[in-house]
């Protein structure tokens, strides 16, 4: 790839902080270029990531057992169990306090930014730029006071549950084929959180609502309506994946999708497989923009999250599916707003 290739790229989602040495033992130095995972610092430079969205995210402090069913045709991850609010909260404030020691580490190569205008700005003195986004809030009582707490500490982006149930409301389990119609919506709290958060401007994720959920959220947000890290049920019916309507109404609210590059969310068939092709990415990509038009899908990436297609392999990587745009016909101005500019739009319309 030629520097022409190589544009600036702003990413939806990544889990880069579980796998921080500030954060686990044995964690990886974010600074230092790694083969393992997806995404460092020096892999972000090498594939033009600008920077993204980074996920606090609590994982159970003990995982499930034989939480995995599967058949000939499909799969089925029980759902996970709710886990305890303090204990979140704890894991949470470790994250940010990660965070922060890798952003004083680095000596202004990696920067905060809570507006629009800061990430034009780390962009322009080539600064990585990072957004603090929360994946799952039981870390937040339901007083919401941890919600202000923070904003303060530069949340800009909320996804009210993950992949498993909290007082605000039902995550989708991980299944295929399966509607994401698994439950019930959003709770009372739930609904507050959606309130408390269009008045901060800090910008809602459905990604792991349910169904239900997700029309809870539309209801009621006066902000436009933004999946992270999300692909196409009709391309692939995971439970994790958005319908046409659904679609429809992100499109609707002036929202984005943030194409998520996991592969058995991306292949029809679900397969966990890394050896997915490009044409297999693109042609999904280009039901997203046929459904949602070009101004409405970008990038979700799912680093350090999920299993990556071998043709891009991790952020370094990312100038590959830029160039498997190109072939298939997409120009320089679709591809800008698929890489960076329709995050910038969205920002700008939630945040304040």
């Amino acid at each position: 790839m030629d520097q022409h290739d190589k544009v600036a790229i702003f990413d939806g989602h990544n889990d880069a902080i579980q796998h921080l040495a500030e954060y686990r033992q044995g964690g990886r130095d974010f600074l230092t270029r790694s083969d393992d995972g997806h995404l460092d610092l020096p892999r972000a430079r090498e594939g033009g990531l600008i920077g993204g969205l980074f996920a606090m995210f609590a994982k159970p402090e003990r995982p499930p057992e034989n939480d995995l069913t599967t058949s000939g045709t499909g799969y089925e991850v029980r759902l996970a169990e709710p886990i305890d609010p303090v204990y979140a909260r704890g894991r949470i404030d470790a994250q940010l306090e990660a965070l922060n020691r890798v952003v004083a580490r680095a000596a202004g190569q990696i920067r905060w930014a809570a507006s629009v205008d800061e990430i034009e700005a780390g962009r322009r003195d080539g600064a990585f730029v990072m957004v603090l986004h929360l994946e799952g809030a039981e870390a937040i009582g339901p007083d919401l006071n941890n919600l202000e707490r923070l904003y303060a500490a530069r949340l800009r982006s909320l996804g009210p549950v993950w992949s498993r149930p909290n007082i605000f409301g039902h995550g989708v389990p991980f299944a295929y084929p399966r509607s994401p119609d698994t439950g019930p919506g959003l709770t009372a709290a739930g609904l507050e959180l959606v309130r408390a958060c269009n008045r901060l401007g800090i910008m809602i994720d459905v990604s792991h609502l349910n169904e239900r959920g997700f029309w809870d959220v539309a209801a009621l947000s006066s902000a436009p309506l933004v999946a992270t890290h999300a692909c196409a049920h009709a391309v692939c019916p995971s439970t994790r994946n958005l319908t046409d309507r659904q679609l429809a109404a992100i499109r609707g609210s002036n929202g984005v999708v943030g194409f998520n590059l996991c592969v058995n969310d991306v292949r029809p068939d679900a397969h966990l497989d890394e050896n997915t092709p490009l044409d297999t990415i693109v042609h999904h990509l280009c039901y997203l923009v046929d459904r949602l038009g070009e101004d409405h899908v970008a990038l979700g990436s799912d680093f350090d999250g999920a299993v990556m297609p071998r043709p891009i392999k991790d952020a370094s990587g990312l100038p590959q599916l830029i160039g498997a745009l190109r072939v298939h016909g997409f120009g320089d101005a679709t591809v800008r707003k698929f890489a960076l500019e329709n995050w910038l739009r969205v920002f700008r319309l939630t945040w304040r």
